[in-house]
């Protein structure tokens, strides 16, 4: 993007190359489901230069409405002038929180983010009481509610925890022959929830002789908190993993992430946040160049590709959904397909680069309605491909998709495309 910082981040002046060409509109995820003019795009950045300008109060109705976005970034994908909607949105979230606050469930999670010891004590005690309150599924690491509560319907699926974490689980240097070596930022969802993604990894980096570094000091990227306008929290994540990676980034040679969003929070938005404190930019800008998707780098550094081609083929169809955060965002959708059609054969749904509806901690809770909307048609197009397995390199989308396909009684399996390499290397 060839914008300055001054100009991305003036409402105003951006509302005025908001011409009506309405090409964003079939795109947007809200849009599509709530058709409302005041929820697409144009009509969210029109409002926005409205409130810059001083002609729009920041109600309860304007945070309702900036709220609704998913943040999916179709409409910047398809824009003709590249008009960062979702930059602009994550800033105004940012002055929504200041007036309104945030809600307390949120700040009690925010404050887990900034703390990996209390991270660590509440997800083993919530592994502990999980099955008072929720049916176990174990076979696709997810549950029920057993009861009928705001939020947590009994129909719907989330995410069920482990008894230990995948950071806790190892130890933080392993030794793999001491060739190469790289370190792992693993994310929250595949550190407590899906840790066979992080088990996955460390079996592929075995089978390739490369050394990992779990970096165990790592708090969560605090993509949550930046989706939810709690800059507090971001700032104060974001300058400990900066200082944090400059300590170790020299000794590796990648820092390898097996999550879309955890990867562009990184790469991308650490960047974005700092850009009105240009010395943190600048430190977040040259120790970020380290971080890679963990498909990205396996394909394009390591001879990955070619070992898999020397393993049995599997029957198994897999279908791939784009994650936002991995295709709009980093451009990277060649390189799972690229590892999986090794082994697999690939039956490409309908619209792979459709969002899925996750959307972020406000859509996951209080406009979870709108999540739920969204994620009928990603679970049409998974069903339509009769694939067993559904595959995407990120833990939100796995469980947005998760639970799509159970509201549609749809049977694939998700697995992460490190999950499937990995079971590839053992055949």
């Amino acid at each position: 993007m060839s914008k300055k910082p001054e100009d991305i981040f003036s409402f105003d002046e951006i509302a005025d190359d908001c011409i009506k060409c309405g090409k964003c509109i079939p795109v947007c995820t809200i849009h599509n489901v709530n058709a409302d003019e005041v929820t697409s795009p144009r009509g969210f950045i029109d409002l926005l230069g409205a409130y810059k300008r001083g002609n729009l109060e920041l109600d309860k109705n304007a945070k309702d409405i900036f709220e609704s976005c998913f943040l999916c970034t179709n409409c910047v994908d398809v824009c003709p002038k590249s008009l960062p909607t979702d930059m602009i949105i994550e800033q105004v979230r940012s002055d929504i929180a200041q007036k309104f606050g945030i809600a307390w469930y949120k700040k009690a999670f925010f404050l887990l983010l900034r703390h990996r010891w209390l991270n660590d004590i509440a997800f083993k005690l919530g592994w502990v009481f999980q099955t008072c309150g929720f049916k176990i599924k174990a076979d696709i690491d997810s549950m029920h509610s057993r009861f009928n509560i705001p939020m947590l319907k009994a129909d719907r699926l989330l995410p069920s925890l482990k008894k230990t974490s995948f950071l806790n689980a190892h130890p933080e240097n392993i030794d793999n022959g001491g060739k190469r070596k790289v370190a792992i930022f693993i994310g929250c969802l595949g550190n407590y929830n899906y840790r066979d993604v992080g088990d996955s990894l460390l079996d592929i980096l075995e089978h390739l002789e490369i050394d990992a570094f779990l970096a165990k000091s790592q708090k969560c990227c605090s993509a949550p908190a930046y989706f939810t306008g709690d800059f507090d929290t971001v700032d104060y994540n974001a300058k400990f993993n900066i200082e944090y990676f400059e300590k170790f980034a020299n000794d590796v040679e990648a820092i390898l992430v097996p999550e879309a969003t955890c990867s562009a929070m990184l790469k991308i938005d650490y960047e974005h946040y700092f850009h009105n404190q240009p010395e943190w930019k600048k430190r977040a800008s040259k120790v970020m160049k380290k971080v890679f998707m963990a498909t990205e780098w396996l394909q394009h550094h390591t001879d990955l590709e070619k070992v898999l081609a020397s393993k049995k083929q599997t029957p198994k169809i897999v279908t791939y959904h784009d994650p936002c955060h991995a295709r709009k965002m980093q451009g990277i959708h060649e390189e799972p397909r690229n590892l999986i059609r090794q082994n697999y054969k690939i039956v490409e749904m309908s619209d792979p680069n459709a969002c899925c509806g996750f959307g972020g901690v406000t859509m996951q809770s209080e406009k979870y309605h709108f999540a739920k909307a969204a994620g009928v048609p990603k679970a049409a197009m998974i069903r339509d491909t009769a694939a067993e397995i559904v595959s995407a390199e990120c833990s939100a989308c796995r469980m947005q998709i998760n639970a799509s396909m159970n509201y549609a009684g749809v049977e694939t399996v998700f697995k992460n495309p490190i999950e499937l390499i990995a079971e590839a290397l053992k055949d």
